[in-house]
């Protein structure tokens, strides 16, 4: 039973196989017919339908390809010997996994096609392809404009992968590279009276620039050289600046509270101990009220940035995009003084009287700790505006 039930099992795997090939060969697909033909020749050599599959989907397929390289080559346009190589390459290709297979066996014929050499057709083909990409690429640099030296780039790369042996090529290709990169210079644009320290400055621009960067944009901080021209241009422009004075509040307040203060007895009418039902005498807990005159003392202090990120083309000078920025910082100190008995003060209370006075930070110090959210919010609008920039 397990015997047949393999044979079965064999026999729809043989007759799946067929009718793959053969399904592929019927829609037209016939590289994909002959590499499933090829897959069940290698494990059954004498698979007659399989081999008549593949002799029919190879000779259509060959046949096809000779046409097309016969129409282009007529054509005579130089921009054809790329696909001219690319087919002559799946010919080749095709020819080389057929072989493996070879001869086939259909029914009582013996079918092996015939070797060819394709090698120096694909030879002369690259470098005629390379010598048109080469040339034109040459062209699109004339156009003096980012697209083209781009499109040179890619055709420039195209002729070394062919050849390679072009005198000058990687000069062409670091030149198209070069001229094809747009730059982008973000600048911190301070207009208020508060001068910053350099090293604020700098802070605030420190953004991720590999994650901004892409193939054909890069983002700079810190200029270059006076001889680079950048394409865009992005302004962190800080506008106000606004540090309210030091303020001090007191908050007076007496604070009251009872506690235990040993015990008295309970004494009945003739000014006798009472006693409980069994006979212990009854006590009767005394308390006292303790004063204390808790003094707090609140600091605060603020600072709020606003301001602006412009995204500017240079060339035509155009602005893209306005985003409005802000940060703000606060500085709070509360701290107490207590007069009398600081028995009377809770938790909270007592953690305040540890808490002294403190100077004030000054108003740089407060721009300062606005720009850890200041950062925050120029890194979220840079990125957010990067499809502008291309």
């Amino acid at each position: 039973m397990k015997r047949n039930l393999l044979f079965f099992v064999a026999i729809i795997m043989i007759l799946s196989g067929c009718a793959s090939s053969k399904k592929q060969l019927e829609k037209g697909n016939y590289d994909a017919s002959i590499a499933t033909a090829v897959k069940q020749l290698r494990k059954n050599p004498q698979d007659s339908k399989q081999a008549a599959t593949l002799e029919r989907s190879f000779n259509i397929v060959n046949e096809q390809d000779n046409e097309r390289i016969k129409f282009l080559k007529l054509e005579g346009k130089p921009q054809n010997w790329d696909e001219i190589y690319q087919v002559y390459k799946r010919m080749s290709d095709r020819q080389t996994m057929v072989r493996t297979v070879m001869p086939l066996n259909v029914g009582t014929r013996s079918v092996d096609f015939p070797y060819v050499d394709y090698m120096s057709e694909m030879v002369t083909a690259k470098r005629k392809s390379a010598d048109y990409y080469f040339a034109h690429g040459n062209e699109l640099m004339k156009n003096n404009i980012k697209d083209s030296y781009r499109q040179a780039y890619a055709e420039f790369l195209r002729a070394k992968d062919y050849v390679g042996d072009y005198e000058g090529i990687d000069n062409k290709i670091q030149e198209a590279r070069y001229l094809g990169m747009s730059r982008v210079f973000v600048a911190l644009q301070n207009t208020t009276m508060l001068k910053f320290p350099p090293e604020f400055e700098a802070d605030l621009l420190i953004v991720d620039l590999q994650a901004l960067n892409s193939d054909w944009v890069e983002y700079h901080t810190t200029n270059l050289d006076s001889n680079t021209q950048y394409d865009y241009v992005i302004n962190v422009n800080v506008r106000t600046i606004a540090v309210s004075p030091d303020q001090i509040s007191s908050e007076d307040k007496v604070v009251k509270r009872d506690v235990e203060d040993g015990y008295t007895y309970q004494l009945d009418k003739k000014g006798n101990v009472m006693r409980d039902s069994l006979g212990n005498d009854i006590k009767l807990k005394k308390y006292k009220t303790l004063q204390c005159a808790l003094i707090s003392t609140l600091q605060t202090k603020t600072c709020q940035i606003t301001g602006d990120i412009e995204t500017i083309q240079m060339n035509p000078n155009k602005l893209l995009k306005k985003d409005p920025i802000g940060a703000q910082s606060n500085f709070q100190n509360v701290s107490a003084r207590a007069v009398g008995d600081q028995g009377a003060l809770n938790e909270e209370q007592l953690q305040k009287t540890k808490t002294q006075i403190i100077p004030f930070p000054s108003d740089i110090d407060m721009v300062i700790r606005c720009s850890e959210s200041l950062k925050t919010t120029i890194r979220g609008s840079i990125q957010s505006n990067r499809r502008l920039i291309n």
